[in-house]
């Protein structure tokens, strides 16, 4: 949670941009894809599908989103059904004045729960197999760039330091039509199975 300015409201975050997805998940405590199956109060909850780096037992995590002053995207953000890859930090100390029993819902978080940071592109949208958002050298607070979609498998060869950045720059940044004809190749072979 980034410090307050006395010129802000109390409700509203103040924090330095940490960087695009590719800067900022190497710093993360756990880079996973799911799908939100539910939301309640300032938290969802997210069925892992794939964790890219990082250990978790549990097959579904509850992430804490904006609350009071919490540098975090509104819960509204990610509606169930919708699918992520997200570079979350774990919660791992009681945070005073995180938790009111009165509001059980909206809360700073649970020690063992994640959180999701909103100073820096800490999270992409996941369609099919492809991943769009802050990916890499974006605008600063750009949440949906203009952007080639990138293949899921290529991000993941990233984060296990397989491939490099400029590789996602590359991959961000080819022609649309050429990713259309990619498409319907792999439709076409398909169909010939």
């Amino acid at each position: 949670m980034a410090p307050m300015t006395s010129a802000q409201p109390a409700d509203e975050c103040a924090c330095l941009w940490q960087g695009d997805f590719s800067e900022v998940q190497a710093e993360a405590d756990l880079v996973v894809t799911g799908t939100i199956i539910s939301r309640k109060g300032n938290s969802v909850d997210l069925a892992l599908e794939r964790i890219l780096r990082g250990r978790e037992v549990q097959e579904t995590v509850r992430i804490w989103l904006q609350a009071r002053d919490y540098c975090r995207p509104p819960a509204e953000n990610f509606p169930p059904g919708s699918r992520w890859v997200m570079a979350l930090y774990r919660i791992n100390e009681e945070v005073p004045g995180g938790f009111d029993p009165g509001t059980p819902n909206i809360s700073y978080g649970r020690i063992g729960d994640y959180r999701l940071s909103s100073c820096g592109g800490y999270w992409l949208e996941l369609q099919d197999g492809w991943v769009t958002g802050n990916l890499v050298n974006a605008p600063r607070w750009e949440r949906t760039p203009k952007m080639t979609p990138v293949l899921l498998d290529l991000l993941a060869a990233y984060v296990r330091g397989e491939v490099d950045r400029q590789a996602l720059v590359k991959a961000s940044r080819e022609d649309p039509a050429l990713r259309e004809l990619m498409l319907d190749t792999r439709e076409f072979l398909r169909d010939e199975r």
